[in-house]
């Protein structure tokens, strides 16, 4: 959300960083990527400077189409494709089959009759695997706004 404000960019390290450390040893590639965000950003220069970001979600039967923005170029570096969640109106979520097509991506599971949300990379050092052709990561998302468990219900 932090990214999505006025005047921000990020770098992301979900490839390149450390599983046990939250500061990565690859700093040289974490700082193109900075480097990049403000090039484009704030100086204006004509580059891709971002691996694919969620843009919106349309359901089609049982499936999820994803659209992104940075998707020119749109690919997996694991096949299958690992890292997609899906929920039903219950909110219990299954490991999605993610295929992609053209700059767009359709997750599933057989066993969610009406898919209502889909997540990616959306755990402690998750499989991410989605890059665009300037290889970008894809930026972990997701598509509901249920209260996560450091949210107090009471």
């Amino acid at each position: 959300m932090t990214a999505m404000m006025p005047g921000n960019g990020q770098g992301l390290a979900i490839d390149i960083g450390e599983a046990a450390d939250i500061h990565p040893k690859n700093k040289q590639d974490v700082g193109i990527r900075l480097a990049d965000a403000a090039l484009a950003q704030t100086y204006g220069q004509k580059m891709e400077y971002s691996g694919p970001v969620y843009d919106s979600m349309k359901v089609e039967g049982n499936k999820v189409r994803l659209k992104f923005t940075h998707a020119e170029g749109l690919m997996s570096k694991a096949d299958p494709i690992p890292g997609f969640a899906i929920a039903g109106e219950d909110k219990k979520w299954k490991w999605a089959t993610a295929k992609i097509e053209g700059n767009e991506i359709v997750v599933w599971n057989d066993e969610i009759a009406n898919p209502v949300a889909v997540r990616y990379a959306w755990a402690d050092n998750p499989k991410a695997t989605i890059y665009n052709a300037a290889d970008f990561p894809a930026v972990p998302f997701r598509t509901d706004t249920w209260p996560g468990i450091t949210v107090n219900n009471k």
